[in-house]
């Protein structure tokens, strides 16, 4: 921490819990209390039972979250691939190639998201590539979606490394190609694998371009947990949401430790 007093140190512990535990944990506590419940009693849930979950891990729910599952690593692989071609790319482009593929990469996710999923309708529901009413175009905005995060990080991640390793590589005669391989890009493996955590937790949660794309047999998990609330299915909703959540941290936490090992190669 770069406050070195005591003191320091406890005011901003102490500002970070006032600020945390009503902004970002407090909502997600009473998510969880609200997943064990059957009513609302004042101002708290309650009524304890786990019959919530007994559902949201079985039949149709089951089936949601393994779509969704499906979507989003799908989803990261192709933006992971796409967008660490394209940072590689930018990178030995000119200033302004570099600014103009940055700006179209950015795109996407300087609009709504339901705005991708309307271009993706339009674009997708006539031959020749006809994609409307499969899962196919959900993955496929799921990717446009995502994959300007993974060129972001995989961008700065090569203006970061040190040329030096690439420039001795090659004066031992070794390939573009060979160099890219087995110098560039382990040196640049912890930065793939948080740009792919970011981009499965981004389309784990992704609803609003999905809303308008899913067909009837590949509902991810964000749009079942919409339905079940906007039916008054409040406490369904939120076991739902637990599982997601819990689902994603448990993805993300795997490929932590993967970046960790990474990093000490």
């Amino acid at each position: 921490m770069l406050v070195h007093s005591r003191t320091g140190r406890w005011s901003t512990w102490a500002l970070f819990a006032v600020l945390f535990v009503p902004l970002f944990a407090l909502p997600l506590l009473v998510i969880l209390a609200a997943s064990f419940s059957t009513h609302w009693s004042g101002a708290f849930p309650s009524g304890p039972t786990g019959e919530h979950y007994a559902s949201a891990v079985r039949g149709e729910s089951l089936q949601a979250l393994t779509t969704s599952l499906v979507t989003a690593v799908t989803a990261s692989a192709l933006a992971l691939t796409l967008g660490t071609w394209a940072a590689l790319v930018a990178h030995s482009l000119r200033k302004n190639g570099r600014r103009l593929l940055d700006a179209l990469f950015m795109l996407p996710v300087a609009v709504p998201s339901v705005v991708v999923g309307l271009a993706v309708l339009v674009a997708f529901s006539q031959p020749p590539v006809l994609l409307n009413g499969t899962r196919w175009i959900v993955i496929l905005a799921h990717t446009i979606l995502v994959t300007a995060f993974a060129y972001q990080s995989v961008s700065a991640a090569i203006l970061r490394l040190d040329p030096m390793y690439e420039q001795a590589a090659a004066s031992l005669g070794a390939r573009p190609a060979y160099v890219l391989l087995t110098v560039k890009l382990p040196l640049l493996l912890p930065s793939l694998n948080a740009a792919a955590g970011l981009c499965f937790a981004l389309s784990m949660g992704e609803l609003s371009a999905t809303m308008m794309l899913y067909p009837p047999d590949w509902m991810p998990l964000p749009v079942l947990i919409f339905t079940a609330t906007d039916r008054g299915s409040l406490f369904t909703g939120s076991a739902l949401a637990v599982v997601l959540m819990a689902t994603t941290l448990i993805v993300l936490l795997a490929v932590s430790r993967i970046r960790t090992k990474a990093s000490y190669r």
